[in-house]
Parts: structure tokens; sequence; C-alpha cells
């Protein structure tokens, strides 16, 4: 964190602290903790939840090391789908939220919902440093009233992850800069794809991408409305992009394209070594999965993993995430306190190097420790990882994502994709998907 954000942070605790107890002297139901900003003499615990691999853990001792006083007490889920479980059902019960708690691009829309049920983090500073981030970003964490309630953690710039052996061994290019061209470089297409694809299959006898799901997701994000329009209504039915688009997957899925490969497992990881598929759709956040995969099923860099800086049918983002301050919180300065500095440029800089989370912190995007070496660089045979996420940004626009939009992509369409992987008709897949989407009455 630089000097200035923290005398400005420190002058925001300051005021919150004289306000609060101003306040206390009218409530003498109020804690000391609640009160006083913490320290060795008052000390605070902040519970943090996150999900999946956000790069966060090595700050948070860090940050109890700067801060004598704060205990925090970090509990991660294992996905965004399960993390969403969690949040609903202590939204309802209104009891149980941390003090921090991380929230996916993907279910944003149903926390804007309940936007008043989080803190206004302006009222800690957040309107002095939104510069610091990409505007969409904190575009999608400002509600219609002017209230920001998150602070951008990573964004999902999207590239092509490919295993260079494998298209090596097939007879295609095996060099990223070629295996861009090949999928026809800043102009590449979803029609590239899935003929390269085809070609692949043809060469190798083998599947070439993991499963369905999340070249769909992927699909899908990229379109300028995906599941809902701008204004809120529903745009399935009637959505010709997003029909065009199921028909390509479809296609493919039934040319042997799609592997079939178990979401977020692989088979715990062996997919990934055994030459099950070739190449996968990859946001920052990914290629620290993809190492972790491998390395968990007994694989290293030697089993060639890569990554290209091309991605089907132009920019895409898929997924990053906000540190919000639910209200129910009983220190809402030191959580907010905790929380930019999570999102710092530091902290986002630290968070790529652990696990690949490209940072929505304009500063720390253009940091050395991004653009320079690391261990997912040298796990993804040199490449410059940093630099390919930040052209892969270039372009990219915050899609809408309406209140329902991960159950859709969850309930509606992942089986659907799942289906056309097991052999399905595409017609047949998509018509269930719709009867599901009417099961589930959202409207």
């Amino acid at each position: 964190m630089n000097p200035s954000r923290t005398t400005r942070l420190a002058k925001v605790l300051a005021l919150t602290s004289s306000i609060a107890l101003l306040a206390a002297g009218c409530s003498s139901g109020e804690s000391k903790d609640a009160v006083q900003p913490a320290s060795a003499e008052n000390p605070v615990t902040l519970a943090v939840t996150t999900f999946g691999t956000q790069g966060l853990d090595p700050l948070y001792k860090k940050y109890e090391q700067e801060n004598p006083g704060v205990t925090i007490e970090a509990t991660n889920i294992d996905t965004g789908g399960n993390a969403l479980t969690d949040w609903k059902t202590k939204q309802a019960a209104g009891a149980g939220l941390p003090d921090v708690q991380a929230v996916e691009e993907g279910w944003l829309g149903q926390v804007m919902t309940v936007s008043d049920s989080f803190t206004d983090l302006n009222e800690y500073g957040a309107g002095e440093i939104s510069g610091d981030w990409v505007d969409w970003k904190v575009k999608q964490a400002t509600d219609a009233n002017g209230r920001t309630i998150g602070y951008g953690t990573d964004i999902g710039p999207m590239g092509l992850c490919f295993n260079s052996k494998l298209f090596k061994d097939a007879g295609l290019p095996s060099d990223r800069d070629k295996v861009a061209e090949l999928f026809g470089g800043d102009d590449a297409t979803w029609e590239d794809f899935f003929s390269v694809g085809e070609d692949y299959v043809k060469k190798s006898g083998k599947a070439f991408y993991d499963q369905s799901g999340f070249v769909w997701n992927a699909m899908v994000n990229q379109l300028d409305e995906g599941y809902y329009r701008t204004d809120g209504t529903l745009n399935i039915d009637s959505n010709t992009e997003l029909r065009q688009r199921w028909d390509q997957l479809s296609a493919a899925a039934s040319k042997g394209l799609s592997s079939g490969q178990t979401q977020w497992d692989w088979g715990k990881g062996q997919a990934f070594v055994d030459g099950s598929f070739a190449v996968m759709p990859c946001p920052g956040w990914m290629l620290g999965n993809v190492k972790g995969q491998v390395e968990g099923a007994g694989g290293d860099a030697k089993d060639g993993w890569d990554f290209a800086d091309v991605f089907p049918g132009g920019p895409a983002n898929w997924g990053g995430a906000f540190l919000t301050v639910p209200s129910t919180s009983k220190h809402p300065a030191e959580a907010a306190k905790l929380a930019q500095y999570l999102t710092s440029a530091t902290s986002q800089a630290i968070s790529f190097e652990e696990a690949g989370a490209f940072p929505s912190n304009l500063e720390a995007q253009k940091s050395k420790a991004v653009t320079g070496e690391n261990e997912l660089t040298k796990f993804f045979n040199g490449a410059p990882i940093g630099e390919i996420l930040g052209h892969r940004a270039e372009g990219v626009k915050a899609q809408f994502k309406g209140a329902e939009d991960s159950v859709i992509q969850e309930q509606v369409f992942g089986p659907a994709t799942i289906a056309i992987d097991q052999g399905t008709d595409g017609e047949a897949a998509w018509n269930s998907a719709l009867s599901t989407l009417q099961e589930l009455d959202i409207k």
C-alpha cells in the first residue's frame, strides 16, 4: 500500500472512530471493539470467507503483523458455486456472515438485489481511490444509489491453455506464437477454434477440449448481452446469438471434440497429464488451477502446458471477485480497511504470483511482479503470462449480470452441456434447458 493511501485511510479510520465514539456516548450498548481501532489493547477478530484459488493466504499473516491486535480467521470454500450457497443460506438467516465476504462476478447480480445489506465502502474512503481499478470493475460493484459495496480483486481476461506436446504429436504448431496464429491471431473466431479442434481429433484420435461447460461459459460471457438484457429482462429464448453459439458447441461435441471431463475434478487432475485433452479456455485465475491439477496428479512443467495470446471471438472476461463487508459486521471500519489492503496494488501483485489472479488494480497490472518471471511462468514453459493477460484484457467489456445469472449457468445450462458431451442432440438439450428454466420459474 502506498503512503498516500495509508494516510488517507488513517484519516478515514480516525474520522470513523471519532464519529463512532460520539455515537457511543449516546449508546451504551455498543462494545469497545465497535468504536475503537484495533490495537494490542483492543484486539479484533475479523472473519474472511473466500473461495477457489485467490492467492490471499500469504497476505493474512502479513496484515496481522502490520496491524497489532487484528486476528484473521479465514475460511476458503472450494468453488464459487458452493460459496454462493453458503452466502445465500447465511444471508437468508441474517446471521453467520463474515466481516469480509468474497463475491464472485457471476453471482454479483444476486448480491446487488440486496446491496443495502452490505456496507457502503464510500463511507470508508472508496470514492477517493476508485481510480486505482479498471473503471468497469468499480461500476460493477456500485449500485443504482451510488453505493460501492465491493473492492475489486482480480479480473478474468481469457487466453488459451494448450498442451504443446500433444499439439506437436498431432502435427500441429507447438510454439505459442504459432499456436496463436493457428487459431487466427487477433481475428480468431469460434469457427477457427472448432475447425482446429476437428483437425486435432482427426490426427490424434483424442478429444480436443476438456468439457463443453467451460467453453459455453466463455462463449456466453463474450456476448454484448448474455442471459439478460442490460435492462434486466431475461434474454434466452429469443437470443439469436446465444442460440447460434449453442448450435456451434453442440455440433463440436457431436464430433468428439469434448473429453467430457467432470468440472473442477478432471479425474483428480489425471486428465491434464494423460493426454485426455489438449486445450481449454483460461482466464488468469485458471492458470493456478491448471498448475495445481497437474502437480496434484504427479506431473510438472515437463507435461507441456503452455499459454497462448489468443482467444476465439476476441476479448472475453470470465469471473473475478470482489471483497465486500456485510452490514452485519461488528467491525465495519476494520473490515473495510482489511478489504482495501487485500485489493491494493501490492497485494494484488502478490496474489498474481501466488495464483495467477490477474489484477483489476491498474498499478498492479504494470508491476514487475505481474509482467516478470514467477512460478507460473516457469510452469507454463516461460510464457509471459502477465503480458499476455494484459493484452487479453484490452477491449473487455463488462457484461450485465442478472439476478439469476449464475443459477442459469449452473442449473439450466450446466446439465445441458453435460448432456451434449454424453451424446444428446443439441436441439433436445436446448429444449431441455428451456424446460428447466420454466421449472425454476426464472423470469
